[in-house]
């Protein structure tokens, strides 16, 4: 149950079709969907022969895929939604993105709701959702008008849902600052970490107590929006008060204040840096997944100093991706299934509208890639994590 509490150079094997995995006799394996940035309230120029379609359409058929995927993978033991619900509600007038309460309020009717996923027991597959910038700055506000100027809705509900404070935050109630969206599962064997944005120094603080509750040879898995090599922008202005700045763009999402120069063009090399020398000192943070960036990836993120090794997947995303949006066929999710017997991870890209003028096509597969649970550390490389691609 929920606990309530506050690195490889990948080789890809692209493949046309992918059963469900056969795991060590007698283990049970652990399978979960990742997606994220479903950006509620974009349109995209094409789907489906129709143009100009609202993110909500495109959305709702990739929930109408995900519900099939069980009559080829077997049960799904949750589902990973990786921030961006709502867009953020730019502009005014007619040509304003929709408010974050609407957009939630339809992720809540497509996802919570339309999702028909079930376990092994039989049991609906829970959802886990972590906040994107976008969800953020929704509710603190933005250098650019937004109509309304703040709207904390997703934000709210993303908090009640996941944390389950004891006295539910309204909009009035809710801080941003303080109401942090950071907790944990454990499920085989593995521990899961859902977390807000990006490790900053407020997430650092909270994963390292939430570490020290299992043992240091538990695999951790990440689950969080933002990439290792965070932009700049996310955090908060150098200049000045710290305020939002049309001049200066930093979005002050994150708690550091960006250390590496007074613009967002600047690399966020000691941020990143940082987060290199905290998972020196966690080595069983086996594998990253995160948003942000909209496209399928596996890779490896070795920090700065390039001193760790870090097992990274990027996933599409449904409304804005940055190679989907030009060929609707490279639309993609995430299935990962973990072997504790083997103590492996495969993690799959299911692409889900490789068919469009037929939909609803049968599911295809892309690029998929498996990389040990286990720590090897060398004496010449600690801290290392040995890799396999499935063949």
């Amino acid at each position: 149950m929920l606990k309530w509490v506050l690195p490889l150079a990948l080789t890809v094997v692209i493949v046309a079709f992918l059963p469900a995995l056969r795991t060590t006799a007698g283990a049970e394996a652990i399978q979960f969907i990742f997606t994220s940035d479903a950006h509620y309230g974009l349109r995209r120029t094409e789907f489906r022969g129709q143009t100009n379609v609202d993110s909500r359409t495109v959305n709702r058929a990739m929930v109408a895929q995900m519900n099939g995927l069980p009559h080829e993978v077997g049960p799904i033991d949750f589902i990973v939604e990786g921030g961006d619900i709502a867009n953020r509600e730019e502009g005014e007038g007619p040509s304003a993105i929709q408010p974050a309460a609407l957009s939630w309020a339809q992720f809540e009717n497509d996802y919570f709701r339309g999702l028909a996923l079930t376990t092994r027991t039989g049991a609906k597959s829970p959802l886990y959702v972590v906040p994107g910038n976008h969800d953020l700055s929704n509710a603190v506000g933005f250098y650019k008008t937004m109509t309304p100027a703040v709207d904390k809705s997703a934000m709210v509900s993303i908090f009640n849902l996941m944390m389950r404070p004891h006295v539910a935050r309204t909009s009035a109630t809710f801080n941003p600052a303080a109401d942090i969206v950071n907790y944990s599962n454990d499920l085989g064997g593995v521990h899961f970490m859902f977390l807000t944005l990006w490790p900053d120094s407020r997430v650092r603080d909270w994963m390292d107590r939430d570490l020290r509750s299992v043992p240091a040879s538990t695999p951790a898995v990440v689950f969080v929006h933002d990439q290792p090599d965070v932009e700049a922008k996310h955090f908060r202005n150098p200049n000045g008060a710290h305020v939002l700045s049309a001049t200066d763009k930093f979005e002050n999402l994150l708690a550091d204040v960006f250390a590496d120069g007074p613009t967002i063009e600047t690399p966020s090399l000691i941020e990143q840096g940082v987060l290199e020398a905290f998972l020196r000192r966690h080595p069983n943070v086996v594998a990253y997944f995160h948003g942000n960036s909209n496209w399928n990836e596996f890779y490896d993120w070795k920090g700065p100093d390039r001193s760790i090794t870090l097992h990274v997947f990027r996933v599409d995303s449904p409304s804005k991706g940055a190679v989907s949006t030009w060929d609707e066929t490279q639309l993609s999710f995430q299935v990962a299934t973990i072997d504790p017997g083997r103590q492996t991870l495969t993690v799959r890209e299911c692409l889900w509208n490789a068919d469009p003028a037929h939909p609803p096509g049968p599911i295809a597969w892309g690029s998929a890639a498996t990389v040990p649970l286990t720590l090897s550390a060398p004496d010449d490389h600690p801290g290392l994590w040995q890799h396999r691609t499935i063949r």
